[in-house]
């Protein structure tokens, strides 16, 4: 499919949204700018696992930094545009939803779509860069750094970028994983706070993430369940194949990481 094709539907307004004008941007020349740079992504990830690395080793002998007031201003600032990302992408996906055979038209066609939703979907997939920004927080801070968190946010960056680059239709259901977030880095923030959350509030933000993961997993399914019916749906393979086993990994990953969490096992082994 042309790419003028993949996104002449975009329109400022529909029944759903109203994009604001600072939302409307040039969708097929930032696409091609994300196609023809995607070595800037591999850059950035290289950098960031080499910086783990060495940051690792440059802390192993230096006091660990408080950073308490950057660390909150920095999770507020993430849950509060994650907060945005989310009232921004929900309308047109509630939309496609609600219609008959909703899923098939939330993966798979790109119609209706709006200047709103894509512009925070381009913004949701830039903030992934930003994002790795949490991990110098532990390294700096001398917290322990487990694989999961340094996977989880590597591997993220690449999914959304290549998502971008193919202007994939199931990237509308980006609010899903904005909403996870709004949670997560507003638990972060009052952590930073001092403030003391239960830690059943700690596991229910775990099993948040594990729902959407299980979310991502089946709109994968719902996607290789249309192409096996013979229906056509504007995704491409690259995405859906290694997608598929990134998010795989993560509900592996997270359901691990919460059975050693708080499974009575484990609870009995620390007692």
């Amino acid at each position: 499919m042309e790419l003028s094709e993949e996104v002449k539907f975009v329109d400022r307004v529909s029944e759903f949204v109203v994009a604001y004008d600072f939302e409307v941007y040039d969708i097929i020349w930032t696409i091609n700018w994300f196609r023809e740079h995607r070595i800037i992504m591999y850059t950035i990830v290289g950098l960031y696992l080499f910086s783990i690395y060495f940051g690792l080793k440059w802390m192993k002998h230096r006091p660990a930094y408080t950073l308490t007031r950057p660390l909150i201003f920095w999770n507020f600032g993430l849950a509060l545009f994650s907060i945005i990302c989310t009232l921004r992408g929900i309308p047109e996906a509630l939309y496609n939803f609600s219609k008959p055979d909703g899923t098939y038209h939330v993966v798979c066609v790109g119609l209706p779509h709006n200047f709103a939703t894509s512009f925070w979907g381009l913004m949701l997939a830039l903030s992934k860069i930003v994002e790795l920004g949490d991990t110098a927080f532990i390294v700096l801070r001398k917290q322990k750094l487990i694989a999961l968190h340094w996977f989880h946010h590597a591997a993220t960056l690449w999914m959304c970028w290549i998502g971008y680059e193919y202007y994939e239709t199931a990237g509308r259901a980006f609010f899903v994983n904005a909403f996870v977030h709004s949670f997560m880095y507003s638990y972060y923030a009052l952590k930073a706070m001092k403030i003391k959350i239960p830690k059943k509030v700690s596991q229910a933000l775990t099993t948040l993430q594990i729902i959407q993961l299980i979310f991502g997993v089946y709109m994968s399914s719902s996607i290789v369940y249309f192409l096996a019916q013979g229906r056509s749906c504007r995704m491409h393979f690259e995405t859906i194949s290694m997608g598929g086993i990134i998010i795989g990994v993560f509900l592996v990953f997270f359901v691990r990481f919460y059975i050693d969490s708080y499974s009575s096992k484990e609870k009995i082994k620390k007692k």
